[in-house]
């Protein structure tokens, strides 16, 4: 294993000091409790909080500021946070408008952060709580607990964190968090496993000319595996999955994510978002806003996913509303 890493047991900890020490006209952090806040906590909007293991950045601090999260909370890698870590978030960034709380579709991650909504609600804090889990691969699936939350989690994050800047109620906040949830359709492959520090070995092999299909963010195989395909036969397959699960029409308004998943270069990230936007567009649909980069990775994995979020007039224009974070800045 070769990595830029002190000690494995210091990663997540260093990973805050130097994200806050890089962005402090942004960022705080809770002392010794590894969650991120932002800077100016504005306690008179309703709080977005979310959060889970390490290894996914930018995700989750990487969207906390102006019009995304008030806190993200860290786990290990791909650990989930404790309860304990996930309430001292809560009682740091929520006021009276209350607090929303954003899991991505993962035992640990749903199991800790009901507790720690329970133990915040026992001292009357006004709590909502929504599950994301856009992965369509695991559509189908029998032997999980229900999809996966992958990269779409981001789309959920963006517009509900813009209604709650907006000023919007919690109530409020909640459903358009969960409408936003019901449109979206998440797909990725990979040439690769990642490494875990601890570890120190990749988790999965992925013999030379072949590719998993339908993986979700924590080095896990796929639904399957096949031969390599080229990128724009590899977006045509996933565009196809989606396409079918939000049944895509002439006319339609969609957001898109091509995120890469820690190991692929953005040259390779450009050629599937030129082939993903040129499907859509050979469909007339409208694409609003696109986004190509590393959103949601799995540390080092070499691949990449899409996610489509399918735009009525609310979403869109909380889509597009401004945003100031570490990770995705701009829009209106």
């Amino acid at each position: 294993m070769k990595k830029f890493i002190n000690k494995i047991d210091d990663i997540v900890t260093e990973v805050i000091e130097g994200l806050v020490l890089a962005n402090p006209e942004i960022l705080s952090n809770i002392p010794d409790s590894k969650v991120i806040t932002r800077k100016s906590i504005n306690k008179n909007k309703v709080a977005l909080i979310s959060g889970g293991g390490s290894g996914h950045e930018p995700a989750h601090a990487g969207f906390v500021g102006t019009g995304m999260l008030d806190a993200a909370v860290f786990g290990e890698i791909f650990t989930s946070p404790g309860p304990d870590r996930i309430y001292d978030a809560i009682k740091t960034v929520v006021g009276k408008p209350g607090g929303l709380i954003l899991v991505k579709n993962y035992t640990g991650d749903v199991m800790n952060f009901e507790i720690a909504a329970d133990m915040a609600k026992d001292e009357g804090i006004n709590l909502e709580t929504v599950i994301i889990n856009d992965d369509i691969a695991l559509e189908n699936s029998t032997s999980t607990t229900g999809k996966r939350g992958i990269i779409g989690t981001i789309f959920v994050h963006k517009i509900a964190g813009a209604a709650a800047e907006a000023g919007l109620n919690l109530q409020e906040v909640k459903r358009i968090a969960q409408k936003a949830i019901d449109n979206i359709a998440s797909f990725g492959v990979s040439l690769s496993g990642c490494t875990v520090p601890a570890s120190g070995k990749p988790g999965l092999i992925v013999p030379d000319g072949e590719m998993e299909v339908g993986l979700g963010i924590h080095g896990e195989p796929g639904l399957h595996r096949e031969k390599q395909k080229t990128a724009d036969e590899s977006a045509e397959i996933i565009m196809q999955h989606i396409d079918q699960y939000l049944n895509l029409k002439k006319g339609d308004e969609v957001g898109l994510i091509v995120n890469g998943l820690g190991g692929t270069p953005m040259m390779e990230l450009n050629i599937l978002a030129r082939k993903a936007i040129k499907i859509l567009q050979a469909k007339e649909i409208k694409i609003i806003k696109s986004f190509v980069g590393n959103y949601m990775t799995a540390i080092d994995m070499v691949g990449f996913s899409f996610s489509v979020i399918k735009l009525d007039a609310e979403l869109k224009k909380f889509l597009k509303a401004k945003v100031v974070t570490t990770a995705m800045v701009g829009m209106e």
